[in-house]
């Protein structure tokens, strides 16, 4: 039950935060609906037992994309726009493809889903299935792990490696040695010289 309770506070949650994005005539209002959607999403995967898809959206969508989203627009610094003249014409165009895409749908999934849904019985809660013989106690992030650190653990191996020097490379390009060997630039030298000096006859 509070399973339950829970898919539907994030769904409801979900719902209204992606009515926001689209909505918000502030921007960086926008970006911030969106990582809430973000959010919100990634909890109900979770609530679905899908931890490593709902970890991977936190990371990055939230960690990088959104975040690269609000600091374009922060920097870009767009003005508000009042959208009150462009609503009214724009209104009933989309309102009528709204419309014919809400009736597609819902013609679409009752006749779609009927006998392929268990649970078409109860719309709120199906108090007759026993979720305790349903419930996956081998996880995804798991099942990964197991897979990456048995079966290919020398392909995690190499690619290790391969980061590892591509991260200690630029590192000794940049050292500077203290052997007498290298070869040192004297901006002063170079540009007190003279046409004499340079070129010995």
């Amino acid at each position: 039950m509070v399973v339950n309770l829970l898919f539907y506070f994030f769904s409801c949650i979900l719902l209204a935060s992606s009515l926001m994005i689209i909505l918000s005539q502030n921007s960086i209002y926008s970006v911030l609906f969106l990582v809430l959607s973000f959010v919100s999403s990634s909890s109900l995967l979770f609530l679905l037992e899908c931890e490593y898809v709902s970890l991977i959206f936190i990371i990055i969508y939230v960690g990088a994309i959104a975040v690269l989203f609000l600091f374009v627009i922060m920097m870009l610094d767009i003005k508000t726009v009042h959208l009150a003249k462009d609503s009214l014409k724009y209104f009933p165009f989309g309102s009528f493809l709204g419309i014919v895409f809400l009736v597609e749908i819902l013609l679409a999934v009752p006749s779609t889903f009927e006998f392929v849904n268990p649970y078409h019985a109860g719309f709120l809660s199906n108090p007759y299935v026993n979720w305790f013989n349903k419930l996956d106690y081998f996880t995804e992030i798991l099942s990964i792990g197991h897979l990456l650190y048995t079966d290919y653990v020398i392909q995690f191996l190499l690619s290790g490696n391969i980061l590892l020097l591509a991260t200690m490379g630029p590192v000794m390009l940049v050292l500077v040695r203290s052997t007498g060997l290298n070869k040192k630039q004297v901006v002063f030298k170079q540009l007190s010289r003279t046409y004499s000096s340079v070129i010995s006859v």
